[in-house]
């Protein structure tokens, strides 16, 4: 019979929630991707969100649903975690508890202001917040096009009243180069013992 590798971390063990944070902008889709080969050598899992905007809308890779489509699948129980934020549903998929179970780390793209709730259901989750600096965020904000510049300013302020001072929280900043972010994110995992030292 073939070793399948996927399940390779021992289930004794629960696995741990790594909870990313970070305002829209601040890299948070762009970090994960250049991490995510490294996270996959690690049996580090990325799940992937749900959310009510049309699958040809730029941004993340996550699954566009209706509003409708959305309240049916939290009807369900088809979600660990779902909030509402700057007019969309997001949802991460109940699949996460079965990773974790397994002894997996599992790395969800999640909101600050559901952190509290999302510490409820994970009270060991790790969180980790992407900040930038405001003028390089708002560069970002005007080059990706998706909004006006009235939602973009509506968008920094609501950063700045967002900010996560918080104990346990480890801040990352990503205001410079992406690499040093991910340089970061990855020793960080490694100092919580989420990845080996390999």
């Amino acid at each position: 019979m073939q070793h399948d590798a996927s399940v390779a971390p021992d289930s004794s063990t629960p696995g741990r929630l790594i909870y990313l944070m970070g305002p829209s902008g601040s890299g948070k889709d762009s970090l994960i991707d250049a991490a995510r080969a490294t996270l996959e050598q690690h049996h580090v899992m990325v799940a992937r969100r749900v959310i009510t905007r049309s699958a040809e809308a730029k941004g993340e890779d996550a699954l566009g649903v209706s509003a409708e489509r959305f309240e049916q699948l939290c009807a369900e129980g088809a979600f660990a975690l779902h909030w509402r934020a700057n007019g969309l549903a997001y949802g991460i998929p109940v699949q996460i508890d079965t990773w974790l179970r397994q002894g997996r780390a599992v790395l969800v793209n999640g909101s600050r202001a559901h952190l509290p709730e999302a510490r409820k259901s994970y009270p060991d989750l790790l969180p980790v917040l992407l900040a930038v600096e405001p003028q390089v965020l708002r560069q970002r904000l005007l080059a990706r096009g998706r909004e006006s510049l009235e939602d973009i300013e509506r968008r920094l302020a609501r950063s700045q009243q967002l900010s996560v001072a918080d104990d346990g929280v480890h801040v990352l900043d990503n205001s410079s180069q992406l690499d040093d972010a991910v340089a970061r994110l990855l020793d960080l995992l490694r100092e919580q013992g989420v990845l080996g030292n390999r």
